[in-house]
């Protein structure tokens, strides 16, 4: 670590992250950095700081050699990633909030950064004020994660919080997450799970070492869940949560996916809501830990990028040790999960696929079935996710196969039933 700099800061955006760093900064004088520029689309829409901050050049920022830091916080994936790799080669650090441009682009990013000797840090792109990349990347030994699990989309977790303590539908919680600026200005990147499958690609990396893309990850989001699947749920005392999970198996690979779960009242994602972001993590011989933080809106993100700004003052950069160091982790498709389905056809339903079905619902307007199912039937197929079907993990999710016979000694036969 080098000793403390002062950092001149080009800003790309000046939307709710942007401007939650501008203000945030102006109240840190002590961190002995400041904006020199902003870049936005618009020059002419009035903004909350002085006009001649503005550019909407952006080589006004990267051909600058007094800045020498980039705060990347714009929507555009391709842009930004124009921007980041300019920023690295033009000897500028970088701090990011773009978890779909850095998902996309993570293995190429990572290279520049190795090429360059500049840092390039994104903590803001998962979890908002949760410092869990931080946390990975220092503190949790590849071989001694067991699993990690986590809400970390705050829309989704807001919308479905209003569905559950509040009865609200689900459009109307939509549309309320919108009007409080959580909701991305697309919601299906937010309620199709897109943004949370991007900051999982990310988390995944420093979790264990593993590089993906999010057309190669089990995701959904939370547009198929029915007011039915919200009763079922509350009759066990349970709620529902959008949940990215990934954990060590028994043959040492990892097992991952990104979708709705029934979450018991003893579990402490069952207590994250709202906009809330939550990360449980297993360990070898630290058991579990839990944190929790805002997740979305303008200053939680802004004091994340904050943070990096901060580690920048003293040369810091993540190592990514787990994939330099270890032999990276890899992911298995060879593990079965256990589900809740229903649906209003059982004609629309892959019946032939589940290894067990342990319970079975006949209603009038929506069916259910409980069963397992491997993971390879799911990823190759879209039924679960079509026709209005809605598909919710149970708690305990992921069986291998030994634990597999057990399960099939207390499920029905497929044989008997008339399905």
């Amino acid at each position: 670590m080098g000793s403390e700099k002062n950092l001149v800061i080009g800003l790309f955006g000046f939307g709710v992250v942007g401007e939650g760093l501008y203000k945030v900064l102006n109240q840190t004088p002590s961190l002995k950095a400041t904006i020199k520029r902003v870049c936005i689309k618009n020059v002419n829409k009035k903004r909350n700081a002085p006009p001649e901050l503005f550019t909407s050049d952006m080589n006004d920022i990267l051909n600058d050699p007094e800045i020498n830091v980039v705060v990347e916080v714009i929507n555009d994936s391709k842009v930004g990633y124009e921007i980041v790799s300019t920023a690295l080669k033009n000897g500028k650090d970088v701090v990011s909030a773009s978890k779909k441009m850095l998902s996309e682009n993570l293995p190429e990013l990572i290279e520049l950064q190795n090429k360059t000797g500049q840092s390039l840090l994104y903590e803001a792109s998962c979890c908002a004020s949760i410092p869990i990349i931080r946390n990975l990347e220092e503190y949790y030994d590849n071989d001694l994660l067991h699993a990690i699990k986590a809400i970390v989309n705050g829309s989704t977790n807001f919308i479905l919080t209003k569905m559950f303590d509040e009865g609200l539908g689900f459009k109307e919680a939509l549309l309320l997450a919108q009007q409080l600026g959580f909701a991305e200005s697309d919601p299906k990147l937010d309620i199709e799970g897109f943004d949370a499958a991007n900051k999982w690609v990310l988390l995944l990396t420093h979790s264990y070492g593993i590089s993906t893309t999010i057309d190669k990850l089990l995701f959904n989001g939370i547009t198929n869940i029915h007011k039915e699947d919200a009763n079922f749920a509350l009759s066990r005392n349970q709620s529902i949560k959008l949940v990215a999970q990934a954990k060590k198996l028994k043959n040492g690979k990892v097992a991952t996916f990104l979708l709705p779960q029934f979450i018991d009242q003893d579990d402490q994602l069952y207590f994250v809501k709202n906009e809330y972001n939550g990360v449980v993590i297993e360990s070898g011989f630290a058991d579990k830990q839990f944190f929790y933080g805002k997740g979305a809106g303008s200053f939680p993100t802004a004091s994340a990028v904050l943070s990096d700004i901060a580690a920048l003052r003293y040369g810091y950069k993540y190592e990514y040790k787990k994939k330099n160091q270890h032999i990276p982790a890899s992911l298995s498709n060879d593990f079965n999960l256990r589900v809740y389905v229903s649906f209003k056809d059982l004609a629309d339903i892959a019946k032939e696929d589940f290894t067990t079905i342990e319970e079975w619902h006949s209603g009038n307007e929506r069916s259910y079935l409980i069963g397992t199912i491997p993971y390879n039937s799911l990823i190759n197929q879209i039924w679960w996710k079509s026709n209005e079907t809605s598909m919710v993990l149970m708690p305990d999710s992921i069986f291998e196969d030994m634990e597999l016979q057990e399960l099939k000694k207390m499920s029905l036969s497929l044989a008997g039933l008339d399905l």
